[in-house]
């Protein structure tokens, strides 16, 4: 990822749960959940969490795999890990998460060391999506499944409009209040850019995954990419 889209997340940090919450009426934590189950993560096992920023699909994560399991959150913001690293020490009892500030296209991990992995808004915004998928695809354990949200452009034009109209004029008018216009005006062309989830599937297989499946959720504005590793 580019220096420049750190320093976004990095100034974003203290008022990316609320923007969230605002942004998407409280949905997200729905959508999180769901992407978490679709990892289908249990009790005991070592899990990833990708772009983890403040830790949300981290603790969730946490919550599923128990005191006998094991997350790593990371992150390429020290901003972002920060305050992540302060939510888990105000839980009690504290969560099993190591944080890691690290490059999501160079893992600092073994191969075949994952049973479960989620991202959540993070592939977007990668500036190598297949590197990004094939590096997620190496330390997963054989059979392991990983489930990546994330916006997309809706294929109905009427959707379209919806969105492109919803960011206009609630996102970035919100950001602009706090500060933040710059930092959420990137959304709107990081979609542009991003792969269709059919593309996101023939990608996935290409780099070497068993099994791709991309679901569209909230009418078709965002997506879970769902892999598994054979």
């Amino acid at each position: 990822m580019t220096n420049d889209i750190r320093n976004i997340f990095d100034r974003i940090a203290p008022v990316y749960d609320q923007l969230n919450d605002w942004l998407s009426l409280g949905q997200h934590r729905i959508w999180k959940e769901m992407t978490v189950k679709w990892s289908e993560a249990k009790a005991g096992d070592t899990c990833l969490d990708l772009c983890c920023g403040s830790g949300d699909l981290a603790f969730r994560l946490a919550r599923r795999v128990g005191a006998s399991g094991k997350v790593y959150g990371v992150d390429f913001s020290p901003a972002q890990l920060e305050i992540a690293k302060q939510r888990s020490q105000s839980q009690y009892p504290t969560p099993s998460i190591t944080w890691v500030e690290a490059d999501v296209l160079n893992l600092p991990f073994e191969d075949n060391r994952f049973d479960a992995a989620t991202m959540g808004y993070g592939l977007r915004n990668v500036t190598d999506i297949p590197r990004c998928l094939k590096e997620l695809h190496r330390v997963l354990n054989n059979g392991a499944k990983a489930a990546i949200l994330d916006f997309h452009r809706p294929k109905n034009s009427a959707a379209r409009t919806f969105q492109q109209w919803y960011l206009d004029n609630l996102v970035v008018p919100i950001a602009q209040h706090l500060g933040l216009k710059e930092e959420y005006a990137y959304i709107s062309p990081s979609l542009d850019r991003f792969p269709s989830g059919q593309k996101q599937v023939e990608i996935a297989r290409q780099v070497g995954f068993a099994a791709a499946t991309h679901y569209t959720i909230a009418n078709d504005m965002m997506g879970v990419l769902v892999v598994t590793k054979a």
